[in-house]
């Protein structure tokens, strides 16, 4: 095999979606499996629809999903004139022809045809029109064969085929001398010698005419591999309606990378029983030959079952990097980072994205709990003024102020007061926390560390009723 140079050319018209997310995990695999190269193209030559912002977006994405490309970001909007330049060859060389139809006779062509039962193709009008008739607008069409059958091997779905006069004589230049997708996409591949083509299935019927545009500019055919579409649980093409579609929002909800990696790659390819799989995994193991040839089903449940795997065996010091984010989004300042890894380990055998444990942790970060009224009811009393005066004693004098020197704090206030265990953190929890449930007294307090601890049970003091 000569050197692989594989292509992910989003058009930027919105945000990165999971389709084709994964499409560009794919094509990152296969270069990196095959050490070769993965180049990046932004489709822009819709000129209206096209924004920075949504290049930017796509960007960032696949830096978030650890997508790093060899080469790029290529933009066709800055490749006009070798596009042009093309279009002239394929005039000169009689493979393609201007076409002065107006709007008005192609739709009485089209509705006449679809009429008549014919197929609402273009009826090759102006192919035999040699002479530039000046001042009139025109496009440019691709002369298509009128028979014969263009065939090739799909490296996922198999042999394909399509007869030639069932393909139209495709616009490659429009009026306003702006190239079209079908044929900016050869002429890119061509150009960047690109040996295979990974792109969606929704592409595969374009395959046949761009196989001959190929062939037109005498040029060497990659191969093509089409792989299958997302679906929604109602076997619908995935949709808002399914779920969350954009990459970014994954991060928002907080999601790993590396899960959505796993997962993405698990639609669709698969590699016997392995479930989980680390990316220098999937570079070795990752073939064509074992991707599926059906639509896989986009399961939310599995996506979330493997981000709490990534969170429960993840590297603490980084998680609380990303936790911080979250808090920070939450209007939560993080005043000790240091202290966010044992957040980490406090809550990520519960929560199963960072967002749910940037919840579970913001009393953490409060200035003051927010008290559940039931519980400042039940245990912020008179009655507890004498325990939480021993309780502030106590911890006063705690050094150092750890799990194990808390613990024991806590052992000598039992001691003194005759009181169970529950009868003595559960008070202290409600005046830390704000509320009755929480993890362990003795993990919550170190992290809070004493000043914020004491400063929370003199408030609490101050509520007594």
């Amino acid at each position: 095999m000569s050197k692989v140079r594989v292509r992910f050319a989003p058009s930027p018209t919105g945000y990165l979606h999971i389709g084709g997310a994964r499409t560009a995990l794919f094509n990152f695999l296969f270069a990196r499996r095959h050490q070769g190269a993965f180049i990046l193209r932004i489709e822009d030559t819709d000129t209206v629809r096209s924004t920075q912002k949504s290049v930017e977006e796509i960007l960032n994405a696949m830096r978030w999903l650890g997508l790093s490309w060899d080469e790029g970001p290529y933009y066709q909007s800055e490749r006009f004139s070798l596009y042009q330049e093309k279009v002239q060859q394929l005039l000169r060389e009689g493979k393609a022809y201007r076409c002065y139809c107006t709007s008005a006779e192609l739709d009485q062509k089209r509705e006449q045809a679809m009429a008549e039962g014919r197929k609402p193709k273009y009826d090759g009008t102006c192919r035999q029109c040699g002479e530039h008739i000046e001042g009139k607008p025109f496009v440019v069409r691709f002369r298509s064969p009128d028979s014969g059958a263009t065939t090739f091997n799909d490296l996922i779905k198999g042999p394909i085929s399509v007869q030639n006069d069932e393909l139209d004589d495709i616009i490659i230049q429009r009026t306003d001398g702006t190239p079209t997708y079908n044929f900016v996409v050869v002429v890119d591949d061509v150009e960047m010698g690109i040996t295979h083509v990974i792109r969606g299935d929704d592409h595969v019927n374009n395959t046949p005419r761009q196989i001959l545009m190929y062939q037109a500019l005498g040029a060497p055919l990659p191969s093509f591999a089409h792989v299958p579409m997302i679906l929604g649980a109602d076997k619908t093409r995935l949709s808002k309606r399914h779920g969350a579609t954009s990459v970014m929002s994954y991060e928002e909800m907080g999601y790993l990378p590396e899960a959505l990696v796993n997962y993405l790659v698990r639609l669709g390819w698969s590699c016997g029983d392995q479930e989980i799989f680390s990316m220098e995994e999937l570079i070795a193991k990752f073939s064509l030959e074992n991707v599926g040839r059906s639509a896989g089903v986009f399961n939310p449940e599995k996506l979330l079952w493997l981000n709490s795997h990534y969170i429960k065996s993840g590297d603490p010091q980084r998680l609380g990097r990303l936790l911080q984010r979250h808090l920070e989004r939450m209007g939560l300042s993080v005043p000790r980072p240091e202290n966010l890894p044992a957040v980490v380990a406090l809550f990520r055998e519960r929560d199963k994205t960072l967002e749910e444990m940037a919840k579970s942790a913001a009393f953490l970060f409060r200035d003051k709990p927010e008290m559940e009224e039931a519980a400042e009811k039940k245990f912020l009393t008179e009655a507890n003024r004498g325990l939480f005066e021993t309780i502030i004693h106590y911890l006063e004098g705690c050094e150092p102020f750890t799990h194990d020197a808390v613990e024991q704090c806590v052992e000598k206030i039992m001691a003194e007061t005759g009181l169970k265990m529950g009868k003595v953190a559960q008070p202290i929890r409600v005046a830390i926390t704000g509320g009755t449930v929480s993890p362990s007294v003795f993990e919550i307090l170190p992290i809070l560390g004493r000043e914020e601890t004491l400063k929370r049970l003199q408030s609490a003091l101050a509520l007594l009723k």
